[in-house]
């Protein structure tokens, strides 16, 4: 069959947006119809299926997709995996000639599709995939020599000689539907929601799907961008985009955001500079991740394999409910638990202080994020982690050991943050006391760093 004349089956994943969408202009233009898909599979993403915080933001993001589509006179087709053969079957139901979607980079599922793609392409079908969630693809930036960049300033000097991924088409007002739709699950019957309903402060802070992204892309833009580079390490002021868990999910794209805040750079061009260095942070974490597939669970700088870190349920527990002692670890913490997010500052402080004054890993750390982040992203969640832990390429040094109560007085100077999320300072009730005393903490982290050097 010809597949520029047949329907085409469009796979969404972490794309679910209409605009600015590579993989749905594909189809749009080659086909004669266009069936939207999505595959619910996590059992082929490794050992990183989606956390539970993921889960529901994924439920509320594809409702809304699926809304959306529904408006332009289509559907989403809904299944479960395995998806070979999902899509296999969706094809032979549908007479659909192609298959196309938008590439994803975590190392299970970039094999998966590599093998997906030599399957389909062996039953017929025309297979195409595209870049849809990235500036730059992360394989094709290299050093001079040919190798992966392993400072961030090089590589993003690098990036910013490149064009990026120009735009897709603008939101279809249409889509053009085939003759009979095949059978769908619900939403629903992914069981995303919490048995428990532990989301009431997620739903009052987010609003997941593509109106909601621009949206938030608005608020930033008019509201806090001109004075981002001001802001952005004061957790108590709303300086940030927030943009993070929209990008995750693909629902809007990194070329979007990027173009957005260049067209704001003559009027305020230090914050606009400083923003779009933060989506070069995030190319960075991709590139590592695609050059460095391991580094999701093992640390990059291999001296760390042997780093003494301890056991101490009591403590991590501690630590996870925002019960340290230290009002802006608990903050954080708290604000983790009550809203899916983080400010990035407190997230340094949580995590170095975690691995550092607590001596418990990095990897118990990231496990922990990416089940409670609504923005868990395993390229940005390992990247961080190794960056605070001292064990990445480019790596804040393990013996820079942030004091909270510093960090606190600088970047809080007025509490506002540790009021919000730590309201029992105020009466100082039930304030528990710091579970570890600061000076003696980086003592025992300095000697720990000082065992594996004589290693």
């Amino acid at each position: 069959m010809d597949a520029h004349g047949a329907p085409a089956l469009v796979w969404f994943r972490q794309d679910l947006r209409l605009s600015d969408n590579p993989a749905l202009a594909a189809a749009l233009k080659r086909s004669s119809a266009v069936i939207p898909v999505y595959i619910w599979a996590p059992e082929e993403e490794g050992a990183w299926p989606p956390g539970a915080a993921s889960k529901w933001w994924l439920c509320h993001s594809l409702a809304e997709f699926s809304a959306a589509l529904e408006r332009r006179g289509s559907r989403l087709i809904i299944r479960r995996g395995p998806t070979a053969d999902a899509l296999s079957r969706l094809a032979a139901e549908t007479g659909a000639a192609a298959v196309f979607w938008n590439r994803r980079y975590e190392p299970a599922v970039a094999v998966r599709d590599t093998e997906l793609k030599s399957r389909l392409g062996q039953q017929g079908l025309l297979a195409e995939s595209f870049n849809g969630s990235l500036l730059y693809e992360p394989g094709t930036i290299r050093n001079q020599s040919g190798q992966p960049f392993q400072i961030f300033t090089s590589f993003w000097r690098a990036c910013l000689k490149r064009p990026i991924v120009p735009s897709a088409q603008d939101t279809p007002h249409w889509l053009p539907r085939p003759n009979v739709w095949p059978g769908s699950l619900g939403v629903v019957d992914l069981d995303l929601e919490p048995a428990i309903d532990w989301a009431a402060g997620f739903r009052e802070a987010w609003c997941p799907g593509e109106a909601g992204a621009k949206r938030q892309l608005k608020r930033f833009l008019e509201e806090a961008l001109a004075g981002y580079h001001l802001n952005r390490d004061r957790p108590g002021v709303v300086g940030t985009s927030r943009l993070s868990p929209h990008l995750h999910f693909g629902e809007i794209s990194p070329g979007q955001v990027w173009r957005a805040v260049r067209e704001r750079m003559g009027s305020h061009t230090a914050a606009c500079q400083s923003y779009l260095r933060q989506i070069g942070w995030r190319e960075f974490a991709y590139h590592l991740l695609h050059h460095h597939p391991q580094s999701a669970g093992e640390p990059l700088r291999p001296e760390f394999a042997n780093f003494p870190w301890r056991k101490n349920s009591r403590l991590f527990r501690a630590w996870k409910q925002g019960r340290t002692g230290y009002p802006l670890v608990d903050a954080g913490m708290r604000e983790l638990w009550s809203t899916g997010w983080m400010h990035n500052r407190a997230r340094m402080v949580v995590a170095s202080f975690l691995v550092k004054h607590l001596l418990i890993s990095w990897q118990e750390g990231a496990a922990w994020f990416w089940d409670t982040l609504v923005d868990a992203d395993l390229a940005n969640n390992t990247l961080g982690w190794q960056w605070v832990a001292g064990c990445g390429v480019d790596a804040a040094p393990y013996f820079r050991i942030f004091n909270p109560t510093i960090q606190a007085a600088k970047f809080d100077p007025q509490r506002a943050y540790v009021r919000c999320w730590v309201p029992e300072l105020e009466s100082d009730e039930d304030v528990p006391p710091p579970i570890v005393k600061h000076g003696e903490a980086r003592d025992r982290a300095l000697a720990a760093l000082e065992s594996i050097k004589r290693k």
